[in-house]
């Protein structure tokens, strides 16, 4: 739509609590654009963003992902345009940003640049908060923010995407380290670098193992036990497909061992046929996990946390020392 032609419209989807497609790209060989690549996020996940952020006069903040530069504005009213940095990796979207933001009458630094890497030339950081969702928290985040400062990011796992995180750093004897609960939901676009590649059915082939389940596949519609299932079994993507009568089949694989699983789930059964290939057996595994949060009192994904060390990363429980088993196969 024209915002010349129709100005009242335009003006009620641009202030309307929904998330906007911005950008799109083109799948290799495809005719049309379909693969959203960039987006407005919802005013009011933008809020809860920001609530968690709890920036203060007088600091300083680094945003990862610019988009639109809508964020970035609201931090520039708060702080002050030289308080503010932001990083876009798409040369495009950061041109239209800083010329909105520009429009707007904010100049906060509008960079082109990988938002993995940060931005050192202006660290240390207050404040630092990610528009896209990740897997792997980038350690120049950590490294870039000052001791008790916060860093507030959409975090996921291949499974289930995503969960808002508010970590606090800390600077100890061995590099800084950031740790801090899960405080809500957000999903967000992947970081393109970390971004998940392959489709789940590409990766079904070769011959399956036959065999039954008790446990009801649905069990994934629950958002906390999808939550806790997708950290528990790395790597394991799902997808769905539905067939006639209520029937429906559910899907998962992890591309880098090339190994798949299938569940049909049909309305009223009690027991459900699986097949399984590869060297990991993931239908076994998301039932392992699905037993270990049963046993765990079926805690709330808003009860876990997640610590990030010069070492790695690693996923907790109620407190930072009680982090969840590598392996709950047994």
């Amino acid at each position: 739509m024209d915002r010349a032609a129709e100005p009242e419209r335009w003006q009620a989807l641009a202030y309307s609590d929904e998330a906007l497609v911005t950008q799109v790209e083109d799948p290799p060989g495809a005719a049309v654009a379909r693969t959203p690549s960039s987006s407005a996020s919802m005013p009011s996940v933008v809020a809860t963003m920001l609530r968690a952020l709890d920036v203060h006069d007088g600091q300083r903040v680094l945003e990862i992902g610019a988009g639109t530069g809508y964020n970035a504005a609201l931090l520039s009213a708060r702080l002050g345009s030289r308080q503010v940095t932001t990083i876009e990796v798409d040369p495009a979207l950061a041109d239209r940003a800083r010329a909105g933001l520009k429009a707007a009458g904010y100049r906060p630094a509008v960079l082109t640049a990988d938002g993995a890497e940060g931005w050192p030339p202006g660290a240390p950081y207050d404040r630092v908060v990610a528009t896209c969702a990740v897997h792997d928290v980038p350690r120049a985040w950590i490294e870039q923010t000052a001791p008790g400062g916060v860093v507030v990011l959409p975090w996921g796992t291949a499974l289930r995407n995503g969960v808002l995180l508010r970590l606090t750093v800390e600077h100890g004897p061995d590099g800084p380290v950031a740790s801090g609960p899960v405080v809500g939901d957000s999903a967000f676009m992947w970081m393109r670098a970390q971004a998940l590649q392959r489709d789940v059915m590409a990766v079904v082939q070769g011959e399956p193992h036959h065999g039954g389940t008790r446990l009801d596949p649905s069990f994934l519609g629950d958002d906390d036990a999808w939550f806790a299932a997708g950290v528990l079994v790395p790597g394991c993507r799902s997808a769905v497909g539905r067939g006639p009568g209520g029937e429906w089949t559910l899907w998962l694989a992890d591309a880098a061992t090339g190994s798949w699983a299938s569940v049909d789930y049909e309305p009223g059964a009690t027991e459900y046929g699986t097949e399984q290939h590869g060297p990991r057996m993931l239908w076994d595994e998301l039932e392992a996990a699905h037993a270990w949060w049963t046993r765990a009192g079926r805690p709330a994904r808003t009860r876990f946390g997640l610590s990030v060390t010069p070492t790695g990363q690693r996923v907790w429980l109620d407190r930072p020392d009680k982090v969840l088993p590598a392996d709950v196969r047994g």
